[in-house]
């Protein structure tokens, strides 16, 4: 059962609209307004009941994966990687492009090994745009994703992305946009 602080965090979440595509704005996924700690801190107890945590890394996407994925490191005492927007240039660095509802751009991967056991978070699944090939090339470059959590499920993405991949996400609150209110499922 998701939490219910999450929940009801959610009743506060404007919506805006970048073209025909309806953005949610939550501290989890935006920073606004101030994410309340016992938000953050019920979420990553629900992440941690969940996912398998027998991995080497953490690994996030920034922005707002980055205080998800920081206070579950701090929470397991494992390790995070943060996938960049930015090129670093560095031996080893993975590039792939992505396409979200909203934007593309392109990705850099770092710190991480041929071998290494991650667990992957972040906060939405939208349209699968960043998590499929942010999994595509985790595996191309031999890192084993042994989970993904993601904390809202908005859409389809969820389901193309397994379908597409035959990995299971796990989600801890599907939701859904209806007019200017963001909806639990």
């Amino acid at each position: 059962m998701t939490g219910e602080k999450l929940r009801a965090s959610l009743a506060e979440a404007p919506v805006v609209r970048f073209g025909d595509y309806p953005y949610f704005i939550h501290p989890l996924t935006d920073g606004i307004p101030a994410l309340d700690p016992a938000v953050l801190a019920e979420v990553v107890a629900e992440i941690v009941a969940i996912a398998d945590l027998d991995v080497d890394k953490i690994v996030t996407v920034e922005a707002m994966g980055i205080p998800l994925g920081t206070a579950l490191s701090l929470a397991t005492g494992i390790p995070m990687t943060v996938i960049r927007k930015r090129r670093y240039g560095l031996p080893g660095e993975m590039t792939l492009d992505q396409t979200t509802g909203y934007g593309k751009g392109a990705l850099h991967i770092n710190g991480l090994a041929r071998g290494d056991r991650v667990l992957f978070v972040d906060d939405v699944i939208s349209t699968g745009g960043t998590l499929a090939p942010v999994l595509a090339a985790l595996s191309a470059h031999g890192v084993m994703v042994k989970d993904v959590v993601i904390v809202f499920e908005k859409g389809e993405g969820r389901a193309l992305v397994e379908k597409a991949t035959g990995r299971p996400i796990k989600s801890l609150q599907r939701i859904a946009v209806a007019g200017d209110r963001v909806v639990p499922l």
